[in-house]
């Protein structure tokens, strides 16, 4: 892959004399994710993103393509992180706007879809490499690592505050749910911090008191939310609050954390844990990253789309960028070809650093990209980096424990595509094997 982020292209072409325009029909991009509901602050805010990216790209000329160039154009559908809307808004991207890559948050979304994208042969991304298995060779996690980059936090909590004993869990029990509780879990026991407590709640709750109350009666120094979604989050911290809680919390995300800390206080949610940084913060510079200018983003898209940053208002630009760098390395659009790009050096500069493709131990087919990850806290209200954690450096420590409690939940890629009732039998992949095939 190129070394060189899309913000330093668009900085030395913008010097260069323009190539010859291409066809006036663009290279159209699917984004199939939810813009609504209860999981919109994991879609629409990656759509933004996304749009900032495709201004970017188009003002310079578009992608480049065997000396032309294309405009692209991003066509979206709002799946509301429903399986049928998802189904029908597939079908609807690929057959009506003849995508050349697609891009989903993934779970309970890519189930009934799984089978015709691989027919169809696009290039699929997804933000959870538990969707990944063997028999899907055309999906790719190549921007978010969830839920396994959470032991980063865990770890470093374990680190710096050796105090903390014992942990209260809980996850809504879904595809984004379990994958979470099962890494929690293999993290808190790789850093000998007992779990007290766990519960597993329908996803389609909104009550955080018959949720945090008896994690809190367990009497654990830590609450962990794992994955939940941002409503679940805000309801639970607060319950957490209004019942005098004085111990430290942990999750996954932590979208719209201001406003959380305006409704309870700043004290309260000092040192909160999550995995999600403010593109504005100061230790991003310190990386090698895809942006070169991550504070330059993050102020364009808080002045176009003001109070809506989330964890995901990078990551599907994230893809976007390497999905990029690859058309321009082997001039097309094919998925077979850009996917062969991507993998052909190996390594591959993703958002907080050098990263290389892996999956086959866990998921059976290296498609998805392992790096470090940042762990976030809140300093007197604001995100703050702490550290970067070496997820790599985890796995091959932990593995066997992760994998371990993946089995436990039914979440190994063999355990759920015997739960969906698809029992053939399929062996891991290399990259290799996944070009040759007919």
């Amino acid at each position: 892959m190129q070394n060189s982020s899309f913000a330093h292209q668009l900085a030395v072409s913008s010097a260069l004399p323009r190539l010859s325009v291409g066809m006036p029909n663009a290279v159209n991009i699917g984004f199939l994710a939810p813009l609504s509901g209860q999981v919109e602050s994991w879609g629409l805010p990656g759509l933004h993103g996304c749009r900032i990216w495709e201004d970017w790209l188009n003002k310079t000329g578009g992608l480049l393509i065997n000396g032309r160039r294309y405009p692209i154009k991003i066509v979206e559908f709002d799946c509301g992180y429903d399986a049928e809307k998802a189904r029908k808004g597939a079908r609807h991207l690929v057959e009506q706007h003849d995508i050349k890559l697609l891009m989903m948050l993934g779970g309970d979304t890519i189930a009934q879809i799984r089978d015709y994208l691989t027919r169809r042969k696009l290039l699929t991304s997804t933000l959870l490499p538990s969707d990944l298995s063997p028999d899907t060779p055309y999906l790719i996690a190549p921007s978010e690592l969830h839920p396994i980059y959470n032991v980063t936090g865990v770890e470093w909590l374990a680190q710096t505050k050796p105090e903390l004993g014992s942990v209260a869990i809980c996850s809504q029990s879904d595809e984004l749910g379990l994958p979470s509780l099962a890494t929690y879990r293999a993290a808190f026991k790789a850093a000998n911090i007992g779990i007290t407590k766990e519960i597993q709640y329908d996803p389609g709750t909104t009550a955080a008191a018959g949720i945090v109350q008896p994690m809190l009666d367990s009497g654990a120094d830590i609450l962990c939310w794992c994955t939940s979604y941002t409503p679940m989050v805000h309801a639970m911290t607060e319950y957490a609050y209004a019942k005098g809680f004085k111990g430290q919390i942990i999750s996954c995300t932590l979208d719209y954390y201001d406003q959380l800390v305006a409704r309870t206080s700043v004290d309260f949610m000092e040192d909160f844990v999550f995995q999600f940084p403010d593109f504005d913060d100061e230790k991003l510079t310190e990386k090698t990253f895809f942006f070169n200018r991550p504070k330059g983003f993050f102020d364009e898209y808080n002045r176009r789309f003001p109070g809506t940053w989330t964890a995901v208002s990078w990551e599907y630009v994230a893809i976007l960028d390497i999905w990029h760098a690859a058309v321009e390395k082997c001039n097309s659009v094919n998925s077979l070809s850009v996917l062969a790009a991507m993998k052909q050096l190996g390594h591959v500069t993703h958002a907080f650093g050098p990263a290389h493709w892996w999956g086959e131990s866990m998921f059976g087919i290296d498609n998805a990209l392992v790096g470090d990850w940042p762990v976030v806290t809140l300093k007197n209200g604001k995100a703050k980096i702490a550290a970067f954690g070496s997820i790599p450096r985890w796995l091959q420590r932990h593995g066997d424990l992760l994998k371990q409690e993946m089995s436990n939940l039914g979440q190994l890629w063999e355990q759920r595509l015997r739960s969906s009732g698809n029992r053939a039998a399929l062996k891991t992949r290399t990259p290799e094997s996944i070009f040759l095939q007919k």
